[in-house]
């Protein structure tokens, strides 16, 4: 296969274990470029899902055929969705907005700014759901979802991880749009501002004892509760994925681990039980309070 322009490597270098004729069922792009982050064909695309194992995946819990649409007409601003057999809103499975940006740290907690601008691939919104499960169907729906996910968040991982390194990207930067996306993608990222990860952490050691999904919720519908009584709302920050040694290094530095540890000593957190069983009462996840 021909290398695509401005790649170091092509996706991938074997045969691809689904053959492309079963892969494209349906293919939309939208003006704008229809190169994926504007140098690689969606054949390049297609193996490298292929070589992270989400075809096989797809293929074994009965999402198949596929059909995708990508969308440029924001570019660099992409839209890149998967669906089951045809492209309507009904059939989504996959549904991710990124582009490439720098980062440009900011002096913190931790001290003054000491890296300069970072290359990230920046993620401004992903969904994963499962088609298969009608809308209206029971579930317990944490919030934002109308199904339910499909598990695969670290496979998911696997796969922009393995993007990131192949555009030389120093991070992954994702804005969390919830509470609970942050938490389930901790393990991975970090918070550029140590007040905001030591927030997160806070919240989820004080609630350890609380299902996961009751307090995503609980955070969600403001009915968390600082030391002063104010309502806690959840505010969208940055959070990276460092893929270069001085950037690990910034994480792992004294001087941010510090600043994380001081955060923690301050912050402390109550549920509104009252006002959380009021709100609460339509969802289905709950039939109960906190």
């Amino acid at each position: 296969m021909k290398k695509a322009e401005g790649a170091a490597d092509p996706f991938w270098k074997e045969a691809p274990l689904v053959d492309e004729g079963e892969i494209f069922t349906e293919l939309h792009v939208k003006r704008g470029s229809s190169l994926f982050l504007g140098r690689y064909s969606l054949n390049e695309v297609l193996a490298v899902l292929n070589k992270k194992g989400f075809l096989k995946e797809a293929r074994k819990r009965f999402l198949w055929p596929l059909a995708y649409e990508l969308d440029s007409s924001e570019y660099p601003l992409q839209r890149l969705q998967i669906f089951l057999r045809d492209p309507d809103p009904e059939n989504l499975i996959v549904d991710v907005k990124l582009k490439e940006c720098d980062f440009v740290p900011r002096a913190t907690a931790a001290g003054p700014a000491s890296l300069p601008p970072q290359k990230s691939l920046a993620f401004e919104w992903l969904t994963l759901q499962n088609p298969l499960v009608k809308r209206g169907e029971p579930f317990s729906p944490l919030p934002g979802q109308t199904r339910p996910g499909l598990s695969m968040r670290s496979r998911i991982m696997d796969l922009f991880v393995y993007i990131g390194r192949l555009t030389r990207k120093d991070c992954l930067l994702a804005f969390p749009a919830f509470f609970h996306n942050a938490v389930l993608f901790s393990r991975y990222f970090h918070f550029w501002n140590p007040d905001k990860e030591a927030e997160v952490r806070a919240i989820r050691r004080t609630f350890i004892h609380v299902p996961f999904r009751q307090l995503a919720w609980i955070v969600h519908l403001n009915c968390l509760r600082r030391a002063d009584g104010s309502v806690y709302e959840w505010q969208a920050e940055e959070q990276l994925y460092p893929m270069t040694r001085p950037l690990k290094e910034h994480f792992d530095s004294r001087r941010y681990r510090e600043a994380v540890k001081s955060g923690l000593k301050t912050l402390e957190f109550t549920v509104d039980k009252a006002e959380f069983d009021r709100k609460s009462a339509d969802i289905p996840a709950f039939c109960g309070g906190a």
